[in-house]
C-alpha cells in the first residue's frame, strides 16, 4: 500500500463551522495530522451547541459538528494569554498550512494573521476565508451570503418565495475553493520553497458557483427567474414527474437523440418528430406544453420497471431520493467514515487515487483532548 499523501503535513486549524473545518477533515482524510485549536472561553467550535432536538444536551459531539471534523485533535488554546499563544506558535515552526475564518481584522488582534505566523515560518500557507473579501469586516453568514449571491432568490418553485438551499451551500462551495487554493499554493511551494496567502471568501465563492446561470444573464442578456428544478437551457431536465405508483423521478435528457430514445420508450415515437419537440431550442419555447404531455405519459408508468428501461437505453434519469434511501446506495456506503467508537460520519474527500487506499481517520474528537 502507497502511503497516506499528507502523512507528513501538519495543518492547523483556527477555524469553526463548516467551511474551514470541511477543509480541515479532507487534509485529514488523506493522512495530515490536523490539529483543531479551539477557544476554551466558549467550550469550543460553535457548533457543538448545535444539537438537534434528538440529540443528548450533553453531548460534545453533535451530528452537526461530526459533518466536518473527523480525523483532527482538539487543542483549547486562549489566544489572548501569552502562554496559549506562545505553545501556538512553536506549532506553527513546524506547520505547513494554517486554516483561518476570522473576520477581517481579527486575526491581527489576536497575532495570528498571516504577516505575524509567515515571520515565524517563511514556509507556512495560511488560507484565510472571509464573508466578503478581506477589506469588508462584515462576518459570513451561510443563509445571509445564499440570499445577497442571488442563490436564494433563483431556489424554489415559480410561485415560491426565495428559498435557502438545505444544506449551508456557501460555506460547502467556499471550502472547494479553499481546497484548491491550498492544494495550488502547496505545488507552488515545492518550485519555490516559499509559503503564501490564499483568500476566499462566502460572496465570491458563491458568485463564481452561478455557472450558467450568470452566464445567462451576462451574454444573452437574460435575467434568471425561479423555475423550481427545471433548467433554464434544457428541456426535459431537472423536473419532478410522477409515476403511476406515486413516486417522483427526474430526467436529465441533454440531447435531441436521447429525446427521441425517452419517447420511444414512452410508446409515443411521433412525439419526438412534431416540429414544436424536435429540437431542444423547441422544447425550450414549448416547455408548459411537453412537460403537460410527458406527465401524462409517465403517470402511466411504474418508477421501477420505468428506470431500468431509461438506465437501459442509457437515458439519464434517476428516482428523487430521501436521505435513508440515499444511504442505501452502495456508492453513499462507499463514501462512509467509519469507526468502531462512534456513528459513521461522511467523508469529505470523494476521489479516488490509484493503489493508495485512505486511512481510517481518527473520530472527531472530545474538546481538547491534547496533542
Amino acid at each position: 500500500m502507497v502511503d497516506s499523501i499528507f502523512k507528513d503535513l501538519l495543518v492547523l486549524e483556527l477555524a469553526s463551522v463548516l467551511a474551514g473545518p470541511s477543509v480541515g477533515q479532507f487534509f485529514a482524510e488523506l493522512g495530515a495530522k490536523v490539529i483543531k485549536v479551539e477557544n476554551p472561553l466558549t467550550h469550543g467550535d460553535v457548533t457543538r451547541s448545535w444539537k438537534l432536538k434528538s440529540e443528548s444536551e450533553d453531548t460534545e459531539k453533535p451530528a452537526y459538528f461530526c459533518a466536518a471534523n473527523w480525523g483532527k485533535i482538539s487543542l483549547a488554546l486562549d489566544l489572548t494569554q501569552e502562554q496559549d499563544l506562545q505553545q501556538l506558535y512553536s506549532l506553527v515552526e513546524k506547520a505547513d498550512i494554517v486554516i483561518a475564518s476570522y473576520k477581517p481584522g481579527d486575526a491581527e488582534k489576536l497575532k495570528v494573521d498571516y504577516q505575524t505566523l509567515q515571520s515565524i515560518n517563511t514556509r507556512l500557507i495560511y488560507g484565510h476565508i472571509t464573508g466578503y473579501g478581506p477589506t469588508d469586516k462584515r462576518a459570513g453568514y451561510d443563509a445571509v451570503v445564499q440570499a445577497e449571491s442571488g442563490f436564494m432568490y433563483l431556489n424554489g418553485d415559480f410561485n415560491s418565495l426565495p428559498t435557502k438551499m438545505p444544506v449551508a451551500l456557501m460555506d460547502i462551495l467556499t471550502a472547494h475553493q479553499l481546497k484548491e487554493g491550498l492544494l495550488v499554493a502547496l505545488l507552488q511551494r515545492e518550485r519555490t520553497g516559499k509559503g503564501e496567502l490564499v483568500q476566499v471568501s462566502l460572496l465570491a465563492s458563491g458568485v463564481s458557483a452561478l455557472a450558467n446561470q450568470a452566464t445567462n444573464y451576462l451574454v444573452a442578456g437574460y435575467e434568471p427567474q425561479r423555475m423550481g428544478s427545471e433548467h433554464p437551457n434544457i428541456v426535459p431536465y431537472g423536473k419532478v414527474f410522477y409515476t403511476k405508483d406515486q413516486k417522483p423521478l427526474v430526467l436529465a435528457v441533454g440531447d435531441d437523440r436521447q429525446f427521441k430514445k425517452l419517447c420511444v420508450t414512452l410508446g409515443a415515437p411521433e412525439l419526438a418528430e412534431q416540429p414544436q419537440f424536435k429540437t431542444n431550442y423547441n422544447r425550450v419555447q414549448n416547455r408548459e406544453k411537453l412537460n403537460k404531455t410527458l406527465s401524462e405519459l409517465i403517470r402511466k408508468q411504474e418508477r421501477v420497471q420505468f428506470l431500468e428501461q431509461l438506465h437501459e437505453q442509457r437515458i439519464p434519469a434517476g428516482a428523487v431520493n430521501s436521505i435513508p434511501e440515499v444511504f442505501e446506495l452502495q456508492q453513499a456506503q462507499e463514501m462512509l467514515l467509519r469507526h468502531p467508537d462512534t456513528p459513521p460520519g461522511v467523508r469529505q474527500v470523494a476521489f479516488r487515487l490509484e493503489g493508495q487506499e485512505l486511512p481510517m481517520p481518527l473520530a472527531p474528537p472530545t474538546f481538547d483532548q491534547g496533542l
